[in-house]
């Protein structure tokens, strides 16, 4: 909004030319999503305590975490709102918001945000944890996944052809295959993300340098200089997620603020759908889809987790770990909340700089 409402008035007030520039609007963008998740916070945590809104921990298979989990069933959840509240008004504010990448991205962080809404909506008026059945929630995610895919498979050939990291000359060539490709990782982002919320501050934490690395990446492929000097594709246009992901960043900090242990406010489903989905789709649009398994190494940890889980239990009979996702098996190893969580934004962090080391090294 203001990149239209202030930069053509440049001629009037030289200070308004700032606005032209993407690297002013993101560090004002990140501010702004911060500010504005810190200041609704305190207002919107009472309103979800009065309405009874608080998080289901007493589940099948958590009895051995029980107690050190039992007071957070009096925290409220579905902060998720404030993230995607402080997203939301920040993007409009400070991004072009005529750009295609910009509105898909918010058109997809806003669409999972709604399908966690209805699963923790489900969860909270029924007072269980089962939510929405997994088929309805797979449904919601699959179509916002075949409508990316199919929009960017007709809109040009070049999208059919992915990058591989450490690699400049290896593209896969996937065509029709493409469309099931954006699936696979916006399904996956969003429920990597929503596995990994499970201790305070982890799954946000890993967020805000994710959105932070992805925003330098959308920086150098929107930029014909820097793209052509790191030999990386150039993708015009896309150079204005970098403004997203740093409102991604600020919305994420300023949810930490009351996230960190102990949390005064948990994001639900609502929060970690949606966060993925904001990952996934702005990894598809900057071309940098499976680097996203480098960057995000510690959601692929708790997901691949999981699955073995499960996988070993239903053939063999038998559980790898103590419990999944894999940051309750560390708990269950003795360590505290606070020193997994801390030791995995460690390794985030680690695997944020690869993922950055990758566009030189190629």
């Amino acid at each position: 909004m203001f990149y239209y409402l202030l930069y053509p008035l440049r001629d009037i007030f030289f200070g308004f030319n700032v606005f032209r520039y993407i690297t002013f609007r993101a560090v004002m963008a990140s501010i702004t999503a911060f500010l504005v998740t810190v200041l609704i916070a305190p207002f919107m945590i009472r309103f979800l305590s009065k309405l009874n809104f608080k998080q289901t921990i007493e589940r099948e298979g958590f009895s051995k975490l029980y107690e050190q989990h039992k007071g957070k069933d009096k925290v409220p959840t579905m902060g998720g709102f404030l993230i995607l509240g402080g997203v939301v008004v920040s993007t409009v504010l400070w991004a072009d918001i005529l750009n295609r990448y910009v509105l898909l991205s918010l058109l997809t962080m806003v669409w999972l945000g709604a399908i966690g809404f209805v699963d923790d909506w489900l969860k909270l008026s029924k007072k269980n944890s089962k939510g929405l059945t997994a088929a309805n929630k797979i449904f919601g995610q699959l179509a916002i996944g075949i409508f990316i895919g199919t929009f960017l498979y007709f809109d040009s050939p070049g999208w059919q052809q992915v990058s591989v990291p450490f690699f400049k000359n290896w593209l896969l060539a996937m065509g029709p295959l493409y469309i099931v490709f954006v699936v696979m990782i916006l399904v996956g982002a969003s429920n990597a993300v929503n596995l990994t919320d499970g201790l305070d501050g982890l799954a946000i934490g890993c967020t805000s340098m994710i959105a932070l690395t992805y925003g330098i990446f959308s920086y150098v492929t929107g930029n014909v200089k820097f793209s052509d000097y790191l030999q990386i594709p150039f993708i015009p246009g896309t150079g204005e997620l970098a403004v997203f992901c740093a409102v991604l960043f600020g919305a994420s900090i300023g949810f930490l603020w009351f996230n960190s242990h102990p949390a005064s406010v948990f994001m639900g489903d609502t929060g970690s759908l949606a966060l993925g989905g904001a990952l996934g789709v702005v990894a598809i649009f900057t071309k940098k889809e499976i680097l996203l398994a480098i960057v995000g190494g510690v959601f692929v940890m708790e997901a691949l987790s999981v699955m073995i889980q499960v996988t070993s239990y239903k053939l063999h009979k038998k559980r790898i770990f103590l419990m999944a996702p894999i940051h309750h098996h560390f708990q269950l190893k003795g360590l505290s909340e606070s020193k997994v969580v801390i030791r995995f934004w460690i390794i985030s962090l680690i695997l944020a700089l690869t993922g950055l080391a990758a566009l030189k090294l190629q």
